[in-house]
């Protein structure tokens, strides 16, 4: 294997690796067995997932392949699409407004005080809430939307306590929300007026630092709910903050992306 430039990126706390792969550098690669093996926390770069920036399609200024950490495909990625849409800025393949394309439709984004950067996510779908399901023996209220990918959502009065490890899974692969399974997420407004998220998700088959379609889908639910009002700001288990923005049907997601290294993936980062 050639060596392959890569970046890789924080968005609030969701790590990425990202490559240009506009010149086909990557063709004839396993890219599932690649993607397992380069998100590989310890033994490799490590990250919740990984981009490949594809030439432009349907007059935008690009497309891209995301694989989740487990080598799964995901339709989209609200924390993943503001890093790919930094990276684009300042690796010349857009100017500060760009489009580009998800297998869940045309992203916009524009790169604000760097290192933020704001996305117009896909129009949300599915929209379902206070509904009841059976779960590990208990009765829980639950919400549901699609932001790009399908989120579950929990309001709890002790988002840090929650149990993420017993009720992510149980949600995650639900009867109801078979085949592909959903993303899970539990919220509330903390102290400081700040919707406070953790995620299961479903791909890394774990909580992350981060989720940027959670974000948007708890948010959407705080202020249907009469919780909060836009723009609602979300706390990660990051620590870092995420700004939601629903405005006349349109739904905005900001935050940083922060680049941690550049550097070059050798042969010996896939062979262990």
């Amino acid at each position: 294997m050639r060596k392959i430039p890569f970046y890789k990126m924080s968005g609030s706390g969701n790590d990425f690796i990202i490559i240009d792969n506009r010149d086909g550098r990557m063709d004839g690669i396993n890219l599932v067995d690649f993607v397992v093996k380069t998100c590989a926390r310890c033994v490799s770069v490590g990250a919740d997932g990984l981009f490949l920036i594809e030439a432009p399609k349907q007059g935008t200024d690009f497309s891209w392949q995301f694989y989740n950490s487990d080598g799964s495909v995901a339709e989209m990625c609200g924390n993943g699409s503001r890093c790919a849409a930094r990276f684009a800025y300042l690796n010349g393949i857009a100017g500060k407004k760009m489009s580009f394309e998800t297998l869940a439709g045309i992203i916009e984004a524009e790169i604000k005080d760097e290192p933020d950067v704001k996305v117009r996510m896909t129009e949300p779908k599915d929209y379902k809430e206070s509904y009841t399901l059976d779960v590990e023996g208990e009765k829980i209220e639950v919400n549901s939307v699609n932001t790009g990918v399908p989120h579950c959502v929990i309001f709890s009065d002790d988002v840090e306590n929650a149990d993420l490890k017993k009720f992510g899974p149980a949600l995650r692969y639900h009867e109801y929300y078979k085949p592909r399974g959903t993303n899970v997420n539990f919220c509330g407004v903390d102290e400081n007026g700040y919707l406070r998220v953790r995620t299961y998700e479903r791909g890394v088959e774990g909580e992350t630092m981060a989720c940027g379609t959670g974000s948007v889908a708890c948010a959407m639910f705080a202020v249907s709910k009469g919780l909060l009002k836009s723009p609602v700001t979300v706390k990660t288990t990051s620590g870092k903050l995420l700004k939601v923005y629903l405005e006349d049907g349109k739904v905005y997601l900001e935050g940083e992306a922060r680049i941690i290294y550049t550097g070059e993936l050798n042969e010996e980062a896939v062979n262990y």
